[in-house]
Parts: C-alpha cells; structure tokens; sequence
C-alpha cells in the first residue's frame, strides 16, 4: 500500500527513490509503485535486504539511545528518509522530552511526508538538502533555530554514504560536516559493503539500473570515515553487533548477511 499524499509539484513518481525503497524495506506505506517495483527486485537479488533494512533502523535506535543516556539533547540526521514510527525524535524525546532533532534529506518527496508527519512539533525540524553540501545544511534556517553549536550534537549519517560516489570526496564532507560540531559531539554512521558477500554486486545492479548509485566500501574504508574521532566500543562492527543486547533483534543468520557496517565514535 503506497501514499499518494504531500507529493511536491513537478516530483517524478515513476524515478524510484532509495529513501522511498527503504521505508517499503522496513515497512512503511510512503512509497510508490515505482519504488516497489525496483524493491522486489533487490529482495529477488538479495533476499535479507528488508532484514538488513530493520537490522539498520534497529541500530540507529540503539545509537540514539547510546547518545540521549550520554547526555546528547540535539541531533542533525542527514539521509534521514522518513521518519516513521521508532525513529530519532522518538527516541531522543522519550529520554528527552526537550530534545531538538533536524532532519535532512535530498528527497522532495520523503521531506514533504516528514514535514506532514513531524507537524506541530517545534523540537523537530526538516530541511531538504544535499550532504555534499554541508555548508547549507549547517547554515539553515532551521538548523540554526535548534541547534546550538557551542553544545555537544550528535550528528547521524546511517545508510547514506553508500550512495555517495568516491568522487565526491566524502571525508572532505564529513570533516566540513564535523567541523563546527563542539567537543563531546558523536558521529553516527553505518555503510553498505560488500565484504563477505560478493552477491551484493547484484544489488547495486538494481540500484544502478533504476539510476541510483552507489559505492558499497570495505571495513578499513568505514573505519577511514572515522579517522580524527574516537571510536567507542565495540568499533566498527556488523551492524546488528554494535552494542546489541538482544539476540532477537538482529533477525539474520549471519551479522555479515547485513552488508552493513556500523560504528560510533566521540569528537575530544
């Protein structure tokens, strides 16, 4: 069941979206026909990519948990997708209640269901843009009404930077992107790769055929995106491994069957 609602005028429905396929991958109703269609052909291709999906959302939740209990009350999620139920503001708030949380997306349409779905919530707030642009994103409007640099911010970039190209040269973004971010922030981040599973390059055939990039990276290529900040235990690991105190979370076989890193690490 798809949403015909908050579409932007001009917006392309038949141009499959990777936020749009993952909120089908994790359940979601705000997506298209042309979004499931390109979906099922990923799971037909790699049939745990909706497990890896919810063994993904299941580590942001624990990442945010980890944070808001070390005492973070903002968070700047870029490559947010739609935030459905179980996602950032929810958690941070519960422990919280005066958390302020910005989300980012390149995606017109995810960004118009994120602003219906956050309305009448002033700690939250939804800008569209591009992470290779950081600039814009940390001189917004709204991210200057609700986040104050001068605090700690916990900055997530979870299942983005795997549709960033190497040519856009992404420790240069993430080091503009960490830049301003003040002593005690934490750097969130879990990355598509194809170690372990060499069947991921039919993945990215999907992706690429449906004309969406992108670049699955090795450990030592996450752990490099890291490279400044200190990683907290247990470092850079599968995802449904990082600090994941209930076996029947992870919902896989294998952690590896995730082709998804994750790891968090603090700003001194």
């Amino acid at each position: 069941m798809g949403s015909d609602q908050a579409v932007p005028p001009g917006v392309d429905i038949e141009r499959p979206s990777s936020a749009r396929m993952y909120d089908y991958f994790l359940g979601g109703a705000h997506n298209f026909e042309s979004d499931r269609r390109v979906a099922e052909q990923a799971v037909a291709v790699y049939p745990e990519v909706s497990l890896a999906a919810r063994a993904n959302r299941a580590f942001l939740r624990r990442a945010v948990q980890f944070l808001s209990d070390d005492g973070i009350r903002q968070f700047l999620d870029v490559g947010s997708g739609i935030p459905t139920v179980g996602h950032v503001h929810e958690i941070a708030q519960a422990t919280n209640p005066d958390a302020h949380v910005v989300y980012v997306d390149i995606d017109p349409v995810a960004v118009a269901h994120s602003r219906q779905i956050l309305e009448g919530n002033e700690r939250t707030g939804v800008i569209q843009e591009d992470v290779r642009n950081p600039e814009s994103i940390l001189d917004h409007p709204e991210t200057r009404r609700l986040i104050d640099f001068t605090e700690p911010v916990g900055v997530l970039v979870v299942a983005l930077f795997h549709f960033v190209a190497d040519a856009d040269q992404h420790p240069d973004v993430l080091a503009r992107l960490m830049g301003p971010m003040a002593p005690g922030s934490y750097l969130v981040i879990s990355h598509g790769t194809a170690d372990g599973r060499p069947d991921v390059a039919k993945l990215g055939d999907v992706y690429n055929r449906s004309g969406i990039s992108g670049s699955p990276r090795s450990r030592a290529e996450v752990e490099e995106l890291f490279s400044g900040f200190e990683l907290v235990e247990p470092g850079v690991v599968w995802v449904p491994q990082w600090r994941n105190e209930t076996p029947d979370d992870i919902q896989l076989d294998r952690p590896e069957s995730s082709a998804v890193y994750a790891g968090v690490a603090r700003k001194s």
